[in-house]
């Protein structure tokens, strides 16, 4: 495990400002007769332009640059000649590496207009994020990210997806800790300043259990309930956690979104 310096943490941001930039401008694609390759090709393009190289693509054979997950899938789905329909919710998680150091995040959209349970499926992921946030604190234990995720997820009635979890990033793509989303708190490392953590609710609708598609890559819910993705980078600073994966204008809407999250 490694802890980074204030100089790396700050060049791990800048790494993680293409990403967000990158899925900022994904985000206003996203839309009922869109080619989810139309999204890799832009993600591809954009990230060569701004100096980049894609984190994902090539990654232990992973096609694409993007990965592209709709409704019943939770991860790691391939961009394909399928189009975006309306009601669909589409999960983007998107990786680059710039300068040495890796940047990861993920958030999932409504295709135009959604269900309301679908919806709050959404929200809960993002919010279950905000959870583990609040719990990053010094001397605190990595399972309490873990136990605030699970806790939040159960509570709303969603469950948490067991088979992946969040990790570690800076030099590499994945380090350690792992960060599972369920378990019990008080357990694992301790939280110190220069961890710098991708933590990644991954929730589903209906039971966690998963499977993985022909394709050996896309996995999705065994009862094929709805899945919800939401990813950021975050380090850990002696007075608490910030993340490095929003941009600044998103900033001021997530602080508000954690606070009150019907605003």
């Amino acid at each position: 495990m490694i802890l980074y310096s204030q100089d790396e943490i700050r060049s791990i941001k800048r790494s993680n400002q293409v990403v967000a930039k990158i899925l900022n401008e994904l985000k206003k694609m996203i839309k009922p007769g869109v080619q989810t390759k139309e999204l890799d090709e832009y993600a591809e393009m954009r990230t060569a332009e701004m100096g980049a190289r894609p984190a994902f693509k090539g990654y232990r054979g992973y096609p694409s640059s993007l990965c592209v997950s709709i409704n019943e899938e939770i991860v790691h789905g391939i961009p394909s000649s399928r189009y975006l329909r309306e009601g669909d919710i589409v999960s983007l998680d998107f990786g680059v590496l710039f300068e040495g150091y890796y940047g990861d995040a993920a958030k999932t959209y409504g295709v135009g207009e959604i269900s309301q349970r679908a919806a709050r499926l959404v929200e809960t992921a993002e919010q279950a994020f905000y959870k583990a946030m609040e719990v990053m604190k010094p001397q605190n234990r990595i399972s309490d990210i873990s136990f605030a995720v699970q806790t939040y997820v159960e509570s709303q009635g969603f469950s948490v997806i067991r088979a992946f979890v969040g990790h570690g990033i800076g030099l590499s793509l994945h380090e350690e800790p792992q960060i599972p989303n369920f378990g019990s708190p008080g357990l694992g490392p301790k939280i110190k300043p220069g961890m710098v953590l991708a933590i990644e609710p991954m929730i589903a609708m209906g039971d966690w259990n998963v499977e993985i598609l022909d394709d050996n890559w896309t996995a999705v819910t065994k009862d094929r309930s709805l899945a919800s993705h939401f990813e950021h980078t975050v380090a850990m600073n002696s007075n608490g956690p910030v993340i490095l994966s929003l941009l600044e204008e998103e900033e001021k809407s997530a602080f508000c979104m954690k606070d009150n999250p019907h605003a």
